[in-house]
């Protein structure tokens, strides 16, 4: 069995080729769904059905044990209610895991008491990171800015036009001194090295990235119920729902190495 990450176009592949280079024995599928992109300023509902047909294709015909939400619109939609309800009925013996919680420890463990968030619209609008923060330390003050042009820029091509994007964007939270900032989508993971140099060297950010692989060799450690089910053959597949030589680029250019994208279609 596999372990799946999935994300609503081909951000997630940065945290997938941190995976492979974290656990690189472990038999790994990436599913993009590039059909349906962006997903930040889609109706919860939607976000919900999407994700959920994309979780079951990875369950059902790719044989995945665990699926990681690399897509932090469908961690805030979409998780919970996977978990609690239609993963606990349907498949119990398999996981469902998202970025956010990890994130927010992450952060906290830094010291800071102004965190600064940067995500799409139905990130910041679902309140979840505000929710488990409160849950985790509720003296932590959390700054979160919509940032809704971002995803179709990278995906699109439009890199050499974000600086004066990024630079409205970030400005309020430069102006309330926050003292790290969350990349809350995959796709930005893409533009840290220009965040850091708007931000200043004394922010610190905090990219998915870079947590997500130990957070989950952390989590096979302590399930070994999970883990061993796991093929290690070191393979990689890379699908996609919707094809072009686009989406193609970039997939090179967000793992790092070819990716070879298969189309895939699914109903579920």
């Amino acid at each position: 069995m596999k372990i799946g990450v999935f994300d609503s176009g081909l951000g997630g592949l940065m945290i997938a080729r941190a995976i492979h280079d974290h656990l690189p024995d472990y038999d790994l599928v990436y599913l993009g769904d590039t059909l349906h992109l962006p997903y930040g300023r889609r109706s919860k509902e939607t976000v919900y059905r999407l994700t959920k047909q994309a979780v079951t294709y990875l369950f059902e015909a790719q044989n995945c044990q665990i699926v990681i939400l690399a897509c932090n619109t469908a961690s805030a939609s979409a998780l919970r209610r996977l978990q609690q309800t239609w993963l606990a009925e349907t498949y119990p013996d398999r996981r469902v895991l998202g970025v956010v919680v990890p994130t927010l420890e992450k952060a906290i463990a830094l010291g800071h008491t102004r965190i600064g968030l940067i995500a799409t619209e139905n990130t910041v609008q679902s309140g979840v990171y505000e929710e488990e923060l409160h849950k985790i330390n509720p003296d932590i003050k959390l700054e979160a800015s919509a940032t809704p042009l971002l995803v179709p820029m990278i995906e699109n091509g439009g890199l050499k036009y974000v600086r004066p994007v990024l630079e409205d964007y970030l400005a309020p939270l430069k102006d309330k001194k926050v003292e790290s900032l969350i990349l809350g989508c995959t796709h930005y993971c893409r533009l840290s090295e220009e965040i850091k140099d708007i931000m200043g060297a004394g922010v610190e950010l905090i990219s998915q990235a870079e947590i997500t692989p130990p957070s989950l060799a952390d989590y096979l450690h302590r399930h070994p119920e999970h883990n061993d089910k796991l093929s290690k053959r070191g393979q990689v597949d890379f699908l996609v729902t919707d094809l072009t030589d686009g989406y193609a680029q970039s997939a090179n250019s967000a793992f790092g190495r070819p990716a070879d994208l298969q189309l895939v279609s699914y109903n579920i």
